[in-house]
């Protein structure tokens, strides 16, 4: 019989990608279980739950007076914690997780211990028998189906929707990490101010995330990369709705700007590493992660920066997720990574 508890015990386990723009879930033995964006409307009043995940996002801009849909995650840490705390808790029962599961979460390399405990502090009120975090870059690594635990050096560069995490691993842990809020967010902000300033046109954050994934390019390698989207919004001089073309250079050069900074951390990174580990990610090349790694010849630009290879993982915009649940198979490797809800390292 205590054989029997502890085996289930086992599985209860969730690991929890709390990214700006979405929330993904992996539970042990079901993999990824959840993914939605990381929205919740509520009351006005703030107490009153009215939709979470994909239904909260269909109502943001929309929303008569008395609702409110926001984003409680802001530049990957926690904005507003009883907002998160809600959200969470909606999640976790859309799972069914079991009672009290172990909860891995991960956060951005170079949090503060105040944005830590955060994060730690809505992960038990939600029910966790034990809360743990895991940095991003070292989770992303893990989903990607690298052997972290060898004496050998890898880079991550994970995109995400609210940081960019740019490390060296090796031997279970991080040797040198940078993170970079700018990424598929402020991908989005940026293609609104180019267009506001190019054609005097105003569009919405919704409109902003399709012009990135339909038409978006990091640079252009080819003709063929050039496409065209057509693009409604209102009109700035006469306040009226308008319908303009947009084309694949419009968004080269909107993002341009927050390309640049991420490729200059890229940089930094690999000066900061140790020799030996240079060594071997000029060898094995750079792996990409996130959602934002999706945009179109950004490994390319990459490779052009650094003179390194540049692999996009398989699933890219899944591997923190999975990594992060992953980590919980591997709490005695990892412990030196860890941080746990007691405020020490495990």
């Amino acid at each position: 019989m205590f054989g029997f508890w502890r085996l289930f015990r086992a599985w209860q386990g969730i690991g929890i990608d709390l990214g700006t723009a979405t929330v993904l879930i992996y539970v042990k033995g079901k993999n990824i279980m959840l993914r939605e964006p990381s929205v919740i409307a509520v009351g006005r009043d703030g107490k009153e739950v009215r939709a979470v995940g994909e239904e909260a996002y269909r109502m943001l801009g929309r929303t008569p007076a008395n609702i409110v849909a926001a984003r409680p995650m802001r530049d990957g840490v926690i904005a507003d914690y009883d907002l998160t705390e809600k959200m969470l808790k909606a999640f976790v029962r859309k799972v069914n997780a079991g009672f009290n599961p172990h909860i891995m979460v991960c956060v951005p390399s170079g949090v503060t211990e105040v944005e830590k405990r955060a994060v730690l502090q809505a992960t038990r009120e939600v029910g966790a028998r034990k809360a743990y975090l895991i940095e991003e870059p070292l989770a992303a690594a893990i989903g990607a189906g690298i052997d972290v635990t060898e004496p050998t050096g890898s880079m991550i560069v994970d995109i995400g929707g609210g940081t960019a995490d740019i490390a060296v691993i090796s031997l279970g842990g991080i040797v040198v990490a940078e993170s970079i809020r700018i990424a598929g967010n402020a991908f989005d902000e940026a293609i609104i101010r180019h267009i506001r300033q190019k054609e005097n046109h105003l569009i919405g954050e919704r409109t902003a995330e399709e012009i990135k994934i339909n038409i978006g390019a990091a640079m252009i390698d080819k003709p063929g990369d050039v496409l065209e989207y057509e693009v409604r919004g209102r009109d700035l001089i006469n306040g009226l709705p308008k319908t303009i073309t947009v084309n694949t250079n419009d968004v080269v050069a909107a993002l341009a700007e927050p390309l640049e900074k991420i490729g200059e951390g890229v940089k930094r990174v690999l000066e900061k590493a140790p020799p030996e580990l240079v060594s071997d990610v000029i060898d094995r090349g750079i792996i990409m992660t996130g959602s934002g790694s999706l945009l179109r010849n950004f490994d390319l630009l990459l490779r052009d920066l650094t003179g390194i290879p540049v692999v996009v993982a398989e699933n890219p915009s899944d591997c923190v997720a999975v990594g992060t649940g992953k980590a919980l198979d591997m709490l005695r490797t990892l412990r030196d990574a860890l941080t746990t809800d007691n405020g020490l390292r495990r």
